[in-house]
């Protein structure tokens, strides 16, 4: 019996050991996958985005530093450290300093323009234009909207949306001190400005100051704007001209919607106007206009079978069917409630109402529709 135990002790004891070692296995295992879990992590490192035109890395922060690096409106930079109110970041070439955070825009930011472009990626064209100057692209309207691209002077832009913000933050009432009466606060009105959304050649998609872009329109039409703003311009057909300067005389007709040179207004224009081209006289004429009305973009253009068979040019736009106006939230666009597309044909130079919708258009008196601009109180 002594022996017997003896053996079954001797039996028991590598039984302990090997448990010891699958014990200990499983635990480096858990500490491995962990630590791969960190490395994972740590690997995925923080990028922002230079806003400003241009910036130099610098080897340290203090008022005494050496120029590493020089970067560029656009570039990504990968994160390294956190300082106060500096970043060390990496470029892609591996160029390693310290730049201000003001002068990037961080993932968050970035991302939000990302996601601009992708939902205008197919958005329709109401406009082209071209730059005064350089302007930098926003993601929202507004001055103190962040911004990212910077696009250069006589850059070409694709124009989607148009919308109304206040150009500051609300004003404080001004209290009125009258000798014997008592104070009366008063609001002063909200200043508007109009901002276009825009997208360049590059894809690059942001919100500029209207004033900043002016719509491409020859100047043979832009004439006859008669103090108005074209907000946009549309070929809607061509004729031919022996007389014509163009190379293959050949001369484009338009079709232009216009509004007053105001801010705020609740409508995108209040003018439609068609040139048509005269080849007896060599000059645009007038061959249609309404106004004013309250007219909303897209204008539209296309054909269609006319009426001898023979195809014709179409445009329509649209029009408030009341004064109810749905203005976003978000983006101060102004879009009307009940709206009604209102369509016309081009017969040689005559302009003819066509589609489902004949009612009457209504006509706003202009002196009447200034004082409700979006904004004034």
């Amino acid at each position: 019996m002594p022996l017997l135990k003896r053996n079954s002790k001797r039996i028991s004891e590598p039984k302990a050991w090997l448990c010891a070692m699958v014990l200990a296995l499983a635990m480096a295992s858990l500490l491995l996958a962990g630590g791969c879990s960190r490395f994972h992590k740590e690997t995925q490192h923080e990028m922002v985005y230079v806003w400003t035109r241009q910036m130099y890395l610098r080897d340290r922060v203090a008022a005494v530093s050496n120029r590493v690096a020089q970067v560029t409106n656009g570039q990504a930079l990968e994160v390294l450290e956190h300082g106060r109110r500096f970043l060390k970041v990496r470029t892609a070439k591996g160029e390693i300093g310290w730049i201000p955070e003001r002068a990037v825009i961080d993932g968050t930011v970035y991302q939000g323009f990302m996601d601009l472009a992708t939902q205008h990626r197919d958005s329709a064209v109401v406009a082209s234009g071209t730059l005064r100057d350089e302007m930098y692209l926003h993601v929202k309207p507004g001055r103190e909207t962040d911004r990212y691209y910077l696009l250069p002077e006589n850059a070409k832009v694709q124009m989607l949306e148009r919308a109304s913000v206040p150009k500051a933050a609300e004003a404080k009432p001004v209290v009125n001190h009258v000798t014997g009466s008592k104070d009366e606060a008063e609001t002063p009105p909200v200043v508007m400005e109009d901002w276009w959304l825009v997208r360049d050649k590059e894809g690059h998609t942001g919100w500029l100051l209207s004033r900043s872009v002016d719509v491409d329109v020859p100047d043979d039409v832009a004439q006859y704007a008669e103090g108005q703003n074209i907000v946009g311009a549309y070929v809607i057909a061509k004729v031919h001209d022996e007389a014509a300067t163009t190379p293959d005389h050949e001369v484009a007709e338009y079709v232009t919607a216009l509004a007053p040179p105001e801010s705020g207004l609740p409508y995108d224009f209040n003018q439609i106007r068609v040139f048509t081209w005269s080849v007896k006289h060599h000059r645009y004429e007038t061959a249609f206009r309404l106004r004013p009305i309250r007219g909303y973009l897209p204008v539209t253009i296309g054909s269609e079978p006319g009426p001898n068979g023979t195809t014709e040019p179409v445009f329509s736009f649209l029009i408030a069917g009341n004064e109810d106006v749905a203005i976003d939230p978000n983006t101060g666009i102004a879009r009307p409630a009940s709206p009604r597309t209102i369509r016309y044909a081009l017969r040689d130079t005559l302009v003819r109402r066509i589609g489902p919708d004949t009612a009457p258009i209504p006509l706003m008196h202009e002196a009447k529709d200034q004082t409700k601009k979006r904004g004034r109180k």
